[in-house]
């Protein structure tokens, strides 16, 4: 007997349900009650009715409705790729400890929680304070700086990463970048541009995706940054400026400041975007406002 169409049904008799407090024998209060089943593993539509029961119960059943949400945020984050960044010693000594980061630039998933998958749609029109919001709530971080350099510098050593095949002739992917395309895109999108390669190698063989173009990315300033995040001045001497063997917009790594630049009170964001041009590139830096939201900035979690 061939299993009944779900797309042809509405509403049918599809579970029986007992309760485990005996009240539904019988002659108890919830004799005869009715009961709709949702499915949280593989029903896409079921998590945004439970975020909306939570909003509805949340004043008169508090408990219930952050109990909700937590199953929510595992059921959604569950998916997430993430790569093993490894330990990095960048060229003045300091040691970045190894940490996890997403594959992919933040996508938003159901009830607009940062998911990591090949398929989803970015996460854009965010400001920095509402990133990080959404990275905390999800028991993530915003990437930092001194971990985008650790990234960045890695990326650089490694031959699959130019061009040409060897490190330091030529240029660095760039990725999604000379306006190819009018919006950012997800994972699964192959530039017919070859040069826009969207996919880094790190030296233990992990595969990252838009380290550079497709979107800005926001990023906590854990070098010169107040306890938010936000950065101040950058002197020249600053890791941002140095770590990069190569000028402001040679080789492929992109644009960045002057030293001495006052950013006071800003968001820093890095890699370009789609159509950036020959501005993109892993060591790009620049700023902006961080209640500023774009469709060109998204952002990139660790934990």
């Amino acid at each position: 007997m061939n299993a009944p169409d779900q797309h042809q049904l509405g509403l049918y008799h599809k579970f029986n349900i007992t309760r485990t407090d005996g009240k539904d024998a019988p002659g108890e209060k919830h004799h005869g009650d009715e009961h709709f089943v949702l499915n949280l593993t593989t029903d896409k539509n079921a998590i945004l009715a439970i975020v909306a029961y939570a909003d509805a119960c949340e004043a008169e059943y508090p408990l219930l409705a952050a109990d909700l949400r937590a199953k929510i945020n595992q059921s959604v984050t569950s998916v997430n790729e993430f790569i093993q960044v490894p330990a990095i010693a960048l060229p003045n000594g300091a040691v970045v400890p190894s940490f996890q980061m997403m594959k992919y630039i933040a996508g938003r998933g159901p009830a607009d929680i940062p998911v990591s998958t090949s398929d989803a749609e970015p996460f854009i029109n965010i400001s920095y304070f509402d990133a990080d919001a959404k990275a905390e709530s999800a028991g993530y971080k915003q990437i930092t700086a001194l971990q985008s350099l650790a990234v960045s510098w890695d990326i650089y050593l490694q031959p699959e990463n130019w061009l040409s095949g060897k490190v330091g002739v030529g240029s660095l992917k760039q990725g999604l970048h000379k306006g190819t395309v009018d919006c950012a895109q997800p994972g699964t999108y192959i530039s017919p541009d070859a040069e826009e390669d969207r996919w880094f190698v790190l030296s233990n063989g992990e595969r990252i995706c838009d380290w550079s173009g497709n979107l800005f990315q926001w990023m906590r300033d854990d070098l010169h940054g107040d306890e938010r995040g936000l950065t101040g001045v950058i002197p020249a001497d600053s890791l941002l400026l140095t770590t990069c063997p190569a000028p402001s917009m040679k080789d492929g790594t992109g644009w960045r400041p002057e030293g001495g630049a006052n950013w006071s009170g800003r968001a820093l964001i890095r890699g370009g975007f789609w159509g950036s041009g020959s501005g993109a590139g892993v060591f790009v830096l620049y700023s902006d406002g961080p209640g500023y939201g774009d469709d060109v900035i998204g952002f990139r979690c660790t934990k």
